[in-house]
């Protein structure tokens, strides 16, 4: 079946205190987005990949392809307000019947092995979320005050999320709301029962600078 990653880059880099978006951040003389589409293309041959990017930094992403890849497997599609927006300008791009893949271009530590184990959940479950177990405690704040939850009874949500393109597709037909934090909340909504995979514990999301220290030595430890 065909497969389709959607790699979302849409990011400011407001969080990392400058005016480059992190996904353009270098990782060992390399843009992060490289590791990213890197393990996307790796994973499968015929992994087709759609890139999603702020109007402004299209040139930049175009770049980065011409550089390593073979543009032929790499489309861009332009970001959109929010994040559910942005997935929609890309879910435009999906031809045929397929799988889509729906990843955050800054977890750029995710592996083949994971993407692979995601395709392979969609085919017998119709959706794939990653998740790892929650170490620390939670507690949860309200109006009333605050209170301790189960630890053990929580997951930390990962990407890459996949479903088969005949549930995305008009799952991102519905209105947005403000809860819609990640694809899993849309095609929930739409009333679709999520199947959940193990995550990996180094796919971290890149969001502050600490973060890209850690990538670093992630990266390094791999090479090693």
């Amino acid at each position: 079946m065909k497969k389709y990653a959607l790699i979302v880059a849409g990011g400011t880099g407001k969080r990392m205190n400058s005016t480059l978006p992190k996904q353009f951040h270098l990782l060992n003389d390399k843009p992060l987005l490289y590791f990213t589409l890197r393990s996307f293309l790796d994973a499968y041959d015929d992994m087709q990949i759609i890139l999603v990017l702020p109007e402004e930094f299209v040139a930049v992403g175009q770049e980065i392809i011409d550089a390593y890849f073979d543009y032929s497997r790499i489309q861009i599609a332009i970001g959109g307000r929010q994040r559910f927006h942005s997935v929609q300008n890309g879910l435009a791009l999906v031809e045929d019947e397929s799988i889509v893949m729906v990843h955050d271009a800054v977890r750029c530590l995710v592996t083949p092995r994971l993407i692979q184990r995601c395709y392979e959940a969609v085919l017998e479950h119709g959706s794939a979320i990653p998740v790892i177990q929650c170490k620390d405690s939670i507690r949860i704040v309200n109006e009333e005050g605050n209170q301790a939850l189960d630890r053990n009874a929580l997951r930390l949500v990962q990407t890459p999320q996949a479903f088969y393109s005949k549930i995305i597709l008009p799952a991102f037909k519905i209105d947005y709301k403000e809860w819609f934090t990640d694809e899993a909340s849309v095609t929930e909504a739409f009333g679709l029962k999520l199947h959940l995979v193990e995550g990996e514990e180094e796919n971290i999301k890149v969001t502050h600078p600490m973060d890209m220290l850690l990538a670093q030595a992630i990266l390094n430890s791999r090479s090693s």
